[in-house]
């Protein structure tokens, strides 16, 4: 059966009500999720940057050996060549041997050069490593206190939240898709999550504009649905004023 206007916006009011109990729950976490999350957030960040810097330490020690065996190929060759230098027949043979040996020590001096290098990068790699540890674990001390804290908020409101959810999705299932949606829809553009409000003294109850009577007066026939022309936010009632 089709609902009528007067108990569609009494759902809507109910599902306000359970949302704004939920909110005021949340609002007691205060920034402790959003801290936890970008707390996380950091931690995998040193994470990635220390996994970064060793693989490029594991890089860098391949080239230190890559370096270290041209080296020591070189050393053979210069080895080799001082004893054919021994068995020369001629002064041309020699200084051709001689020019080889010359150019494996160069080979030997720029792979040392390389390593000298790699190996400094090395170290001040390992640095990068010990300062990015050092906040690391910084970070996950507070993580674990954040939790923690967190963690007691949360068991506190544990089963009263847990009624709260239950009950509002009992209440959402009740309203139509449409007027669910544009009620999502204007809360979640909402400053303080109010998409449904009550007239209170002449005034919009999420703005606090002033509503003309004229208006008051559709609003209390609940015929149709009528929002702020202020705010946008869906008016549910006028509430009498008691002297």
């Amino acid at each position: 059966m089709e609902l009528t206007v007067a108990q569609k916006l009494d759902l809507l009011l109910k599902l306000q009500e359970t949302d704004s109990q939920l909110d005021s729950i949340i609002k007691v976490r205060g920034d402790l999720p959003e801290e936890v999350r970008d707390l996380e957030d950091d931690i995998a960040g040193f994470e990635t940057r220390i996994g970064k810097f060793n693989a490029e330490i594991g890089t860098l020690d391949d080239e230190v050996n890559v370096q270290k065996s041209i080296k020591k190929d070189a050393e053979k060759l210069i080895a080799r060549y001082k004893e054919q230098q021994m068995n020369v027949r001629n002064n041309r043979e020699y200084e051709a041997i001689t020019k080889e040996m010359e150019l494996q020590t160069l080979e030997i001096e720029l792979a040392e050069k390389r390593i000298k290098e790699a190996e400094v990068k090395i170290k001040a790699k390992k640095e990068e490593i010990g300062a990015t540890d050092a906040l690391l674990k910084e970070r996950r001390e507070d993580l674990k206190a954040k939790k923690q804290e967190l963690d007691v908020i949360v068991s506190e409101s544990h089963e009263e939240e847990k009624k709260l959810v239950e009950q509002r999705e009992a209440q959402a299932v009740k309203i139509e898709d449409r007027l669910y949606k544009s009620y999502t829809k204007i809360r979640d553009n909402s400053g303080n999550g109010l998409a449904v409000v009550m007239v209170k003294r002449a005034a919009c109850g999420g703005c606090f504009n002033i509503v003309p009577p004229q208006r008051q007066a559709d609003i209390r026939e609940k015929k149709k649905i009528i929002v702020c022309e202020h705010c946008g936010r869906i008016f549910a009632g006028v509430e009498t004023e008691y002297k």
